[in-house]
């Protein structure tokens, strides 16, 4: 199945790029690409570039040329994200950054750990009822305020203010499950 490659505009709406729409619509293509560049990556590792892209097109999304298509785009980060990977991973690998690496672990854990609750994040967002993930994703990725996502939902402020309530509740639950939380 070849997917139909659309223009960056198509996932811009009031001036908000709209991620959900964009995960939905990129992460097979992503992990594609990485799978068919690379031998030996872990599905941990195929993972995290595929939300590493996502990522990297959120930071940039003002710099979008709205004209051109999003595969190439897409694309074009995912290719440069795995090359940066191997890059890393060959001057990481090198005997006389051994003792930087000591000194680095506690940042490396730290990035793992964060890398891992994002994750986690990821998997209850795909799991939420789809008004739910979307107005988390308004909320916290396309940054609108309560008030603009009561508009967009047809709802009363304090039920979206509920909704995100619940939804945080939610989620610091399973991250603690998953052994990450408050308590430490």
């Amino acid at each position: 199945m070849k997917m139909q490659d659309r223009k960056i505009y198509s996932y811009i709406n009031n001036d908000k790029l709209e991620m959900e729409k964009l995960i939905k619509d990129y992460t097979n293509y992503i992990s594609t690409i990485i799978m068919n560049s690379c031998i030996n990556l872990s599905t941990e590792d195929i993972e995290e570039l595929v939300l590493d892209v996502f990522l990297t097109v959120w930071k940039n999304k003002n710099k979008l040329d709205i004209n051109n298509g999003m595969s190439a785009y897409i694309g074009g980060i995912t290719r440069n994200l795995i090359k940066k990977k191997f890059r890393d991973k060959r001057v990481n690998d090198n005997i006389l950054d051994y003792e930087q690496k000591l000194i680095d672990l506690t940042n490396i854990d730290l990035e793992i750990s964060q890398k891992e609750e994002n994750q986690i994040v990821f998997e209850e967002l795909e799991k939420m009822k789809e008004e739910d993930r979307k107005i988390f994703i308004e909320y916290y990725y396309a940054e609108k305020n309560i008030e603009e996502i009561s508009f967009i939902f047809n709802m009363s402020k304090a039920k979206v203010k509920s909704k995100l309530f619940r939804i945080r509740k939610k989620l610091k639950k399973r991250l603690e499950e998953k052994g990450y939380g408050s308590n430490g």
